[in-house]
């Protein structure tokens, strides 16, 4: 039954409550943080900065000590969706003129450059999965919330829907543990009626075939959840209140502020890698 235990795959929108230091940081501190190394990962150009961004990643799992094997599992569910796009870069890339050209195949180029162009989309999908988890991972729900809707704050008094935002993004981190959930039940379901799902290993292949049968009961779950989310929300005149007040009160440290800068200046340098 290990095949159909996805929930366990996905730490993502899990959170681990230790006590280390990354955890002691105010929450704005540590949102800002992950926000600066997650565009980070996004935006260097160049491999040596891509890899000096992998790095801070695990300096941070090391800070909030975070199990690394933990934080490689939430690889799994999308490692089928990641292989498949490295392999359509290496064909579609925009370098296929380049010399020198390892294979041609007609009109077909394949050259280093397309190799190394699938090396840098699956490391930087990577980082962004392990950034995610160790977002997650140290960030609650509730701190992301008070945490957001504090800095957020003068965009509400700019007449701006920052509320509504900080709803969207805590709507989206709690559903994706409720989706693998979702996708863990249906697939038992199609077992139990003669699906056949193999054996947990299984070639990539009949994996990644496995998934196509989920999508659509998968879909329509979610818009029902959603539906139902909203009428709860309609139910309790969500959004009637124009000024809400904050139950927990933040406190921005020395200790935050140093930490902050320091992070900042992390992920500033590795623009600067060539």
């Amino acid at each position: 039954m290990s095949q159909f235990e996805f929930l366990r795959s996905v730490n993502i929108g899990q959170y681990l409550p230790i006590a280390s230091p990354l955890h002691r940081l105010d929450g704005r501190a540590r949102l800002l943080l992950f926000t600066a190394l997650v565009l980070t990962i996004t935006l260097v150009p160049s491999p040596p900065g891509l890899a000096a961004s992998l790095l801070l990643v695990l300096i941070g799992l090391l800070l909030s000590r975070i199990p690394l094997k933990y934080a490689l599992r939430g690889l799994l569910p999308p490692l089928s969706f990641l292989l498949i796009l490295a392999v359509l870069q290496i064909f579609f890339n925009s370098s296929a003129d380049l010399p020198p050209v390892l294979v041609s195949i007609g009109s077909l180029k394949i050259t280093p450059g397309d190799f190394a162009a699938a090396g840098m989309l699956l490391l930087r999908f990577t980082g962004l999965i392990l950034a995610l988890s160790l977002t997650t991972a140290s960030l609650s729900t509730s701190e992301l919330t008070n945490s957001l809707g504090s800095l957020l704050g003068p965009l509400a008094r700019l007449g701006l829907p920052a509320h509504d935002l900080v709803l969207v993004i805590q709507v989206t981190l709690r559903f994706i543990p409720q989706l693998a959930q979702s996708a863990e039940r249906i697939a038992k379901a199609q077992a139990a009626r003669g699906v056949d799902w193999g054996g947990p290993r299984s070639g990539l292949l009949q994996r990644v075939r496995r998934i196509f049968p989920l999508i659509v009961p998968l879909f329509l779950t979610s818009l029902r959840r959603a539906e139902t989310l909203a009428l709860a929300m309609d139910a309790r005149a969500y959004g009637d209140s124009l000024h809400r007040t904050a139950l927990v009160e933040m406190h921005f440290h020395l200790r935050d502020g140093l930490a902050l800068l320091l992070g900042l200046a992390a992920c500033a340098s590795v623009f600067f890698l060539r």
